[in-house]
This record gives C-alpha cells, structure tokens and sequence, in this order.
C-alpha cells in the first residue's frame, strides 16, 4: 500500500511538470490519435520522441513513449510497442498501465516468462484484476504447451498474399470461391490510410480452375470496392446476400465502423447499402457472419452492455425486434472478442484476447450444449501463436483458412491454410489354415459396436485390411467352406495418431486332423501341466464360436513302449483334454475323447517341413522310417508324433 500510495503521488507531480513541456507537435500527434490515425500518430510521436534530448524533458519523453507503445499496439506491432513501453517505465511515466501493455507486447513475443513478471508487477498496481489474471493463465498454459501441439499441419497460403495485409478469408459457395480482405498496392484509390500506413483494404476473391486449383486473386466484381476501408464479409446460406464491414471516414473524425449488406446479380456485386442494427451511432459495428441456417447475424461492437472492450452479439434476420442479444459471459470477457464464424449451428469460432492464449488474438472453438451453455476451449498451437490469429473459414471437413500476423514485424497479417489430418486406424492380418497357407475365398466380418459392419474377402494370398475408428469395441469373425469359424475380439486405441493393427486368423479344416499345440503333461502321466491352459481356453472358445461341431480329441504317442501302455496312456490324456472342455462349458456330446497310442503316425505337412527341414512334406513317420535317422532326427521324429489333435465328426450338431 505504501508503494502504490508514493507511486500515485509521483504521478501528480510528473503529469504538473509535463503540463509545462507541451509542444504543438505533441497536441498533433494526440489529436491523430484520437481521430484514430494511429500510424500517422506513431510517427508524428516519433518525431517528438527524438526531439526531446534535455535532462528537465525526460519526464516528458516517458509521455510519448508511453501514447508510442499505444499507437504501435493498435498496429500489432508488439516488438516496437514492448520497446516504447519499456521506455516509458524506464522515463519512469506515472500510468501503472504500462506495465500491463508491456506484459501483453512480450507475451504476443511469446516472451512468457518476461510477460509474467510484468503482469505481477502490474497486479501491486491493480490487486485482482481478472483481465491481468487471465493474462497470466495465458502464459501459464503456453508455458505448458507450447512443446506439445495439435494435429492441425498450417500453412502460407502465398497465392493469396501480398506485400500488404491480406485477411478474413470466406468460403463462397461449394468452395471454389474464396473471398478475403486486402491493402494490396491493387486496391482501389491512391491514398494511403492514417490508420495503418498502407491503402484502405478492399475485398478480392478467387476461384479454382477446371483442375481445382487456386487462381490468382481479383478485385470484386461489381461496386463493393471504394476509397473507403471494406471487408470482413460473410454470406447468406443461398450465396446471393454479402454482409461486410465498412469504414467512414470522415475529416478530424475518428472512424465509424458499420455493416453494409451488398446483392449478387450476374457474378456482380451491388452498392452496399448500410444494415442498421440499433440507434446507436456512436459505437462500432463489424465483423459480420451470419450463422448457418441464415436466422441470425454474428458481429462484435463496444455498444454498451457488454462486458469490456468488444463483445460478440447477434441480432435475428428473421424478425428484428427484441431480438438484439449479447452471447453471454461464457463468450465474452473484458478483452475483445472478435471476427466470429459460424460453422452450425451450435459450433461457433471467434478470436478473442480476453481468454487465456498464447498471445495476441487466439482462435477459440465454442460449442453449445443442449442446456444451452456454450464450451469454450482455446484452437491450440499450430493455429494460434503469440501473435494474432483470427477470421477462420472452413470446408466441408476439417480445413479451411485462416489469418495471422506471425513472423510478420510490421505487424501485416497474412492468410494461411490449415487441415487435421484424418486419423487413420487400420486393422490388417492374414487368414491361413494350420498349415500357414491361404485358406481359399475366405470371408471376413467385422462389427463394432459404433453400429458399423464391414465385410471383406481375403486376397489371393490371404490378407486382409479395415479401415477402424478410434475407441470402438470391435468383433471380428473369420470364415470359409471346408473350415471352423475363428473369433477374435479388441478395443481401438483413443489416441489421436494413426494407428495399425495386426491380427491373423487361422482357420482348422473340417476334413483333416488339425494338432492343437502347446498342450503339455507331466511325464507319464495324463495330467495337464499349467501351461497348457491358454491353449485349452483357446480349444474351448474355438467350439462356443463354432456351437455345430462335434469333434474327437485324439492324443498319440511316440514309438517307445507298448502298443497296449501307448493306447492306455493316450486315452487317458485325451480324457484329461475332453474333461478340461467340458469344465469350460462345452456339451459333453460335443467331445468324444479317443487315444491312438502309436498307431497313427504324423505325416509331415508343408509347416512341418518348413519348421524341420531335415524332413519332406509326404513324409510318414513311421517306427520304421524313424530308425533310419540319426539321433537327434529320431527325437525330432518323436517329438512330432507326440502330439493332441481334434478331428472334426460331425457339421449339424443342434444344441437345443
């Protein structure tokens, strides 16, 4: 309290001495200011800045450094307005303001850690102010951010710009036209405006070619365009209606900002004609969009009412009275919130300095729920940066375009493109049969529980490939004649990234032994070993996804010991295999349990053959042929003919 107490006594006493260092140059620069010229300002204060040198004119030179950094604020041109400000601090000028408009220049730097330290400075000045807060939430979620942004790949869109500002872009009918705003040395008349320094904008537009690509831009056609500031436009949904923006100038006054609606006749425009929304001549008027079904028109103005600085509001086309409305706090903050578009009905876009953003303008996304509140949530980086991002257009999907100052010192804005990628989640694999080949003209289905049901056959060698979305439950079911169906189950992933699956189905034939493997007993014995579980589990889902076969589990054995011990042990193992079964919920009458002891050796199939190459597919691997090998061969022999298969019996099993 003490230091804000001294510091306003410091004010009064600066502000008596620069009272007596007036120069007329100074009462210009000021008078440009207030009519808004705010270039000519800039310079005329430069002048003035340059030409105070004595040590008694340092107060005076905190002054016009201070209305400098204002007028170069107004021109986006932060870089030289956090200098001016600067300098205004450092002639030690008695507004505490400067502290926050040099906080704002380096976070529109994305100098956020600096921006921060001037924002606390300037809440000793101003304890809870909730602009300077939101401020700070700003540089805090930049800070947090900045290192991981969205999916949205921008764009200079170099066709449409020029060496001046070029800005708001505007789809136009079925996306071949697009219509922006322009000081291009193209635009009508010769002079050059008080406020920006670069001619009065005007609207250009261009369309795409038979090839679909851009043409370069050109005026409007008809009579839109004038000495006067146009632009910022927004069409009706039929196309035929241009709203726009329309600056008045008038001598030694500031400029009037109103909407003009202009008709489309023969690829013509007509004279815009004034819209007149209130009585109210005083305030501004602009930033025209009229929402999707054509019921209403979006603009901002400072007319009171709002919550500081320029509000969006909207105003009925349908029947105008009463029907004036502010959107709300939700929206509106005591920034400035500007440029809105509207994509539906319930999803609008706007640029806004009051939320929390990485500096400058940043494009916001608010959509409304069915109570009616409206979710606001900041576009993110690439799409906004710390400079000024706004005037947003969109296609069909999720591209369009958009205008910002980035990298552009003399704070001209530019259009840029955008897109967000479409995320594209497959799922690929190959369905083959026990032997690792094609299984001939197989079918496969998938469903997932978004109601999407895709169907596919697998090419020549088996493969397959779907096209998912992300966080769907999906069931995929694989098939052919001659073969048990196979079930598989999985949940996509809810990353936003692209993403491919792999999943192979192979299918058991229904006229041929297929081994199940992996399933291990204790050594001379019939009991299963733990780890042959999750092959069993997989044998029991096979039979509920397959609810008509009955089928004969089988166990062989290797050439050692007695045909009448092999046939008792491998009778009791396969018991062991149709007990596991039945435990799981297959019907007893489904299994027929049958030991073979050694009297069925393996023949050797072409999987065999490529997993043991020392035999060939044809092989049958007999206690006679297996003697011939040598040592090791004959263990790999009996391994082989150590085996547990399932033989389907019967294709028409009815449950019930």
């Amino acid at each position: 309290m003490t230091r804000y107490l001294s510091y306003i006594l410091s004010a009064f006493l600066m502000l008596a001495i620069l009272d007596g260092c007036r120069t007329p140059k100074l009462a210009e620069a000021d008078e440009q200011y207030d009519r808004g010229e705010y270039y000519n300002a800039s310079k005329t204060y430069r002048k003035v800045y340059n030409s105070l040198k004595k040590r008694e004119e340092r107060p005076l030179r905190g002054e016009v450094a201070f209305k400098m950094g204002l007028c170069y604020r107004r021109l986006s041109m932060s870089a030289r307005a956090g200098a001016a400000f600067q300098n205004a601090l450092r002639y030690e000028y008695p507004d505490s303001m400067s502290y926050f408009y040099l906080g704002q220049a380096l976070h529109s730097e994305g100098k956020y850690d600096l921006a921060l330290k001037q924002y606390q400075q300037f809440l000793d000045f101003r304890p809870g102010d909730k602009f300077t807060q939101e401020c700070i939430r700003g540089c805090e979620q930049a800070i947090r951010t900045k290192s991981t942004p969205t999916r949205y790949v921008v764009k200079a869109a170099k066709l449409f710009n020029s060496r001046r500002a070029d800005f708001s872009p505007m789809y136009h009918g079925d996306e071949d036209e697009l219509y922006f705003t322009s000081s291009t040395e193209k635009a009508t008349g010769t002079t050059v405006s008080e406020i920006t320094g670069t001619k009065n904008s005007d609207i250009f537009f261009s369309k795409k070619d038979e090839q679909g690509q851009w043409q370069r831009p050109e005026p409007i056609e008809g009579e839109v365009n004038s000495e006067f500031d146009e632009g910022i436009i927004s069409f009706t949904p039929d196309g035929n209606t241009m709203y726009l923006t329309k600056a008045r100038r008038e001598p030694n006054a500031p400029t009037s900002v109103e909407i003009y609606t202009s008709q489309r006749s023969d690829a013509k425009w007509s004279t815009p004609v004034k819209y007149d929304i209130t009585a109210d001549t005083i305030s501004v008027y602009g930033h025209p969009a009229v929402s999707a079904d054509g019921k209403f028109l979006y603009f901002c103005s400072d007319m009171p009412g709002g919550f500081g600085g320029k509000d969006i509001w909207r105003v009925s086309l349908v029947d105008r009275a009463g029907s004036l409305e502010n959107m709300g706090e939700q929206i509106n903050t005591a920034g400035d919130e500007m440029f809105p578009y509207c994509r539906t009905d319930e999803v609008i876009y706007f640029a806004s300095n009051g939320h929390p953003g990485y500096g400058g303008l940043d494009l916001f996304k608010a959509t409304q729920t069915v109570s009616g509140h409206w979710n606001v949530e900041n576009m993110g980086m690439p799409m906004n940066s710390s400079a000024d991002d706004f005037g947003i257009t969109f296609g069909r999907g999720e591209y369009g375009f958009f205008s910002s100052n980035r990298k552009d010192a003399r704070g001209y804005d530019h259009i840029f493109s955008f897109e967000l990628p479409e995320i594209k989640v497959w799922i690929s694999g190959y369905v083959l049969d026990k032997d690792e080949e094609p299984v001939p003209n197989a079918i496969i289905r998938i469903v997932g529980n978004d109601g999407s049901n895709q169907k596919e056959v697998a090419r020549d060698d088996g493969s397959f490939r779907f096209r998912l979305d992300r966080g769907v439950h999906y069931v995929m079911l694989a098939g052919a004649q001659g073969y048990l169906n196979a079930k598989q189950e999985f949940v996509s992933d809810i990353a936003e990234e692209d993403a491919e699956y792999n999943v192979d189905f192979i299918l058991a034939s229904i006229t041929k032994p297929q081994v199940v493997e992996n399933i291990f007993y204790d050594f001379d014995k019939a009991t299963l070993r733990p780890e042959s579980m999750a092959a069993l589990d997989s044998m029991a889902q096979m039979l509920r996804d397959n609810p008509n076969v009955v089928i004969e589990m089988a166990s062989h054995t290797d050439r050692w010991g007695s045909d009448e011990y092999n046939n008792r042990l491998s009778q009791r193992r396969a018991k062991s295999v149709v007990d596991y079964l039945i435990a799981a919920g297959v019907k007893p009458d489904r299994l027929k349990p049958q030991g073979y002891g050694e009297s069925r050796p393996k023949t050797v199939t072409k999987r065999i053959a490529r997993q043991y190459p020392q035999f060939k597919e044809g092989d049958v691997l007999t206690e006679e042929f297996i003697e011939q090998l040598s040592p090791e061969d004959q263990e790999a022999a009996d391994q082989i003919n150590r085996r547990t298969e399932f033989q389907v019996l019967d294709i028409n099993y009815e449950m019930y």
